[in-house]
């Protein structure tokens, strides 16, 4: 099922002959057409692919006074009244809702101007084009932010030339937000209808993001996906299942993850539940398993890619020592003895074998 475009618009951000950052605005939206829905769907798809995004609303003042340091002594008064203003104004330019092009054309203008605020502030300098794209997905409305890059692409014309031309670089997109208008509207006081990509090479790059939308992080995207692992191989623990059976779940939940990764639909936690093994003498699932723990998963959350492997393969490093193999191994070519703290790997790999070999004659 494809999205439905309602507007997409595009300025540049660039430094101008003053050494500043500054908006170079377009002033009306794209036609709607097969090239820009193929590209408003390739930067969702590159959103949805992201790991360890947050999720969080809009904060109050006094979040956003506390992030900016204001109530700090020594605090910088102009950094403070900036970080403070960044929310209330962009939440006030988005209003209930979307209403029309000219309004989205003047959200994308104020908000562009917002994000060199932040920038500004953080001492940041960030060029590219920011896109801004308001579509409907399964009923629901959203809101895209993203900032993207260029890269140079290289072409031989038909007279054997080199042609030079420079190409978004979607795939690489680091600074992107996304608002659930639908959500916002209907449940504002869930405070989860503002997701956004978190780091870059070491470092949070949503820091300036946050603040020129103005929102607060109330879940850990990663951290709800790395627990929801850890908890379907406690729940399968207490099933009475083979080795395989537990394999073949650990399967269904990596196909329902992949399912929703590609649709860009949450981890549905009931919706998991019905596709996991029940206690029919109990009458309980994993829903149920969840919500007796003391920290249960949240109803809903986006999928995280990472989440993928320990449902695959067991994995870890340390003193040196680096091994995975995957899960369907232990048992049969690995052997694990928790008395002993010995792992016994029978089938060495036979590249990792020739290097054993050639070392032990030296």
């Amino acid at each position: 099922m494809s999205a439905i475009i309602k507007h997409f618009v595009m300025h540049q951000l660039a430094i101008n002959s003053e050494q500043r950052l500054a908006l170079t605005p377009k002033n009306a939206c794209f036609d709607i057409g097969p090239s820009t829905e193929a590209l408003a769907h390739e930067i969702n798809q590159a959103f949805n692919s992201k790991p360890g995004k947050g999720v969080g609303g809009f904060a109050s003042i006094e979040v956003l006074k506390a992030a900016s340091g204001s109530d700090e002594d020594g605090a910088d008064p102009q950094n403070s009244v900036t970080a403070v203003n960044a929310g209330p104004q962009f939440k006030e330019l988005l209003g209930a809702t979307i209403q029309d092009a000219e309004h989205f054309i003047e959200l994308s203008k104020g908000g562009s101007q917002l994000l060199i605020k932040a920038l500004v502030e953080d001492g940041l300098v960030e060029t590219g084009y920011i896109v801004f794209i308001h579509y409907e997905f399964l009923a629901t409305e959203y809101l895209l932010i993203a900032l993207l890059n260029t890269k140079q692409h290289v072409e031989v014309t038909d007279d054997l030339e080199l042609s030079y031309s420079d190409h978004l670089d979607v795939p690489k997109m680091q600074l992107a937000v996304r608002i659930d208008l639908t959500q916002y509207t209907t449940q504002p006081e869930l405070h989860r209808y503002v997701s956004f990509i978190k780091g870059r090479m070491g470092r949070k790059v949503s820091d300036f993001f946050m603040r020129f939308v103005g929102c607060e992080e109330k879940v850990d995207i990663k951290a709800q996906n790395k627990q929801l692992i850890a908890q379907v191989d406690d729940y399968l623990a207490t099933e009475q299942l083979s080795t395989e059976e537990k394999q073949v779940s650990r399967g269904v939940v990596a196909d329902y993850y992949k399912q929703k990764i590609a649709s860009g639909e949450d981890i549905n936690v009931s919706e998991l539940a019905a596709k996991l093994p029940k206690n029919e003498e109990q009458q309980s699932d994993f829903s149920v398993f969840n919500a007796h723990l003391e920290q249960p998963l949240e109803p809903q959350f986006q999928p995280d890619r990472a989440a993928l492997k320990p449902l695959a393969k067991f994995s870890g490093q340390g003193g040196g020592v680096t091994l995975s193999f995957d899960r369907n191994l232990l048992g049969d070519k690995v052997h694990y003895d928790p008395v002993t703290d010995t792992l016994v790997i029978k089938g060495i790999p036979p590249n990792l074998k020739d290097q054993l070999s050639k070392a032990d004659k030296d």
